[in-house]
């Protein structure tokens, strides 16, 4: 999947395949965290059924409005309990697969949200 929009002062992900995330000129093959503004930093969650809400501490520091969760190649939701603790910390939880994460990461940050991408490459 190809993903292009043009280059501003964000970050703008060029492109997802399975196993790497084009993120501007930079080629990320490791689940990543991403802001609007920069590469906040690999990421090594557990297993989906396994997630809890320490594991989303470090996007959580960011004051999102927003947190993209990108799943991979296809959609898989965490525990209904890790969804439920984000949202009562005022912040959006989105779930999708990571190809749908990286486009509509690129959509949001283009209107200058506050949104984190959480994004698994497998």
């Amino acid at each position: 999947m190809q993903l292009d929009l043009e280059k501003g002062d964000s970050l703008i992900i060029r492109s997802f395949s399975a196993g790497e995330i084009r993120i501007n000129d930079q080629v990320v093959t490791t689940h990543i965290i991403l802001a609007v503004d920069k590469i906040i930093g690999e990421w090594t969650p557990p297993p989906i059924e396994k997630l809890s809400i320490a594991d989303f501490r470090l996007p959580l520091e960011h004051d999102p409005e927003v947190i993209l969760f990108g799943t991979g190649l296809i959609q898989r939701f965490p525990k209904a309990e890790l969804i439920t603790d984000v949202l009562r910390r005022g912040v959006g939880f989105e779930v999708m697969a990571t190809g749908a994460a990286c486009r509509t990461f690129n959509v949001l940050a283009s209107e200058r949200r506050r949104v984190i991408a959480a994004l698994l490459v497998r």
